[in-house]
């Protein structure tokens, strides 16, 4: 990663499990309110703070998002409501993956886009491997979903296949896609939904979740493809990749700690490690172990904040910001760090 994008790092959330986008959690909260439900009761019974939903790349415990989803359900008085809500929005509104999946030139394509950042919606542990894979078997063409333990969220299936299949009917009307559908949960008491949903026949508690498909959607082509577009999408996923990788490194994690605790001149080795539960020498050899030093975190960290801050504030705000003891040693680190002093950077 480069030091341009080590601030982008900085500010992400970060939780011990896995997480889904603060978009996409959004999207079902505003589904559900308009499906009659109340916000502030959502908001309660989830967990979720609603400044966390402000900034749709921001990531909120996918724990809160069941709940989110169970509440919801309670609330709106929809048991089938993880099958409305993939049906009832668009993808492209609620994720920058829906943007890029619309963008490529086929359908397959899409798939491909679709398995590439299929972390920046949900993390999903596979241990290697696609989360969504093309199977041959029983004489045709299967789209499997390899999520692991799908019966501890079933709405995550719902909402997942009638969102493959209402996405395509939304764009494409009557164009032949899925023939049969196969999940491996029990048949709820919802189970008339699905059909009417799915347009397909259902097998309840199979051995796999899958959809089986046509080949031939494989080469539909998409109706928004844009090959500039779909670069200029590209970038910004990768991006936001590389954020959620770093958000779980040990320099993420300083990162994180450091950034509200500079202008306090709280930014020393000990007190971070005693904010991680680590000891100094084991934070030490932790982030050795990553190829860096605290000090060369620190010093990174202040010269990325130090470009943004310069940008909107003055420079003795910035130093002090910063954690500097004084602006003439803000200036002699700026002028390390870039070859000038503030004042000229910022006027170039």
């Amino acid at each position: 990663m480069t030091a341009g994008s080590r601030l982008v790092t900085a500010g992400i959330n970060r939780f011990d499990g896995p997480t889904v986008s603060a978009g996409y959690a959004k999207a079902l909260l505003d589904f559900a309110v308009a499906q009659g439900a109340g916000r502030s009761v959502l908001l309660a019974s989830s967990g979720i703070a609603a400044d966390a939903l402000s900034d749709r790349d921001n990531r909120v415990p996918f724990a809160s998002y069941v709940a989110l989803m169970r509440s919801a359900k309670v609330l709106c008085d929809a048991p089938d409501l993880g099958l409305r809500f993939g049906a009832g929005t668009n993808f492209e509104e609620v994720s920058l993956v829906g943007l890029i999946c619309r963008a490529a030139g086929t359908m397959g394509e899409a798939l491909q886009q679709l398995n590439r950042y299929r972390g920046l919606i949900a993390e999903v542990d596979l241990g290697g491997g696609e989360r969504f894979e093309l199977v041959s078997r029983d004489g045709g063409l299967w789209l499997e979903d390899r999520r692991p333990d799908p019966n501890a969220f079933p709405e995550l299936t719902e909402e997942t296949f009638a969102r493959f299949v209402c996405e395509v009917a939304r764009s494409y009307g009557d164009v032949p896609f899925v023939t049969a559908v196969e999940v491996t949960h029990a048949r709820p008491d919802h189970a008339a939904a699905y059909e009417a949903v799915l347009k397909a026949p259902v097998v309840y508690g199979a051995a796999r979740n899958a959809l089986r498909i046509e080949p031939s959607w494989l080469s539909l082509q998409t109706r928004g493809a844009n090959s500039y577009v779909f670069g200029i999408f590209n970038d910004r996923a990768d991006a936001l990749l590389a954020r959620l990788e770093a958000a779980r490194t040990v320099r993420g994690e300083v990162e994180r700690l450091l950034m509200p605790r500079l202008h306090l001149g709280a930014a020393g080795m000990a007190v971070t490690a005693g904010l991680m539960n680590l000891s100094r020498p084991t934070l030490y050899r932790r982030l050795k172990a990553e190829g860096v030093s605290f000090d060369q975190v620190l010093d990174e960290l202040r010269r990325e904040l130090a470009k943004t801050y310069l940008a909107r504030l003055s420079v003795n705000e910035t130093a002090y910001l910063l954690g500097f003891s004084d602006r003439s040693a803000f200036s002699r680190a700026f002028k390390r760090w870039t070859g000038q002093g503030p004042r000229g950077w910022k006027g170039t």
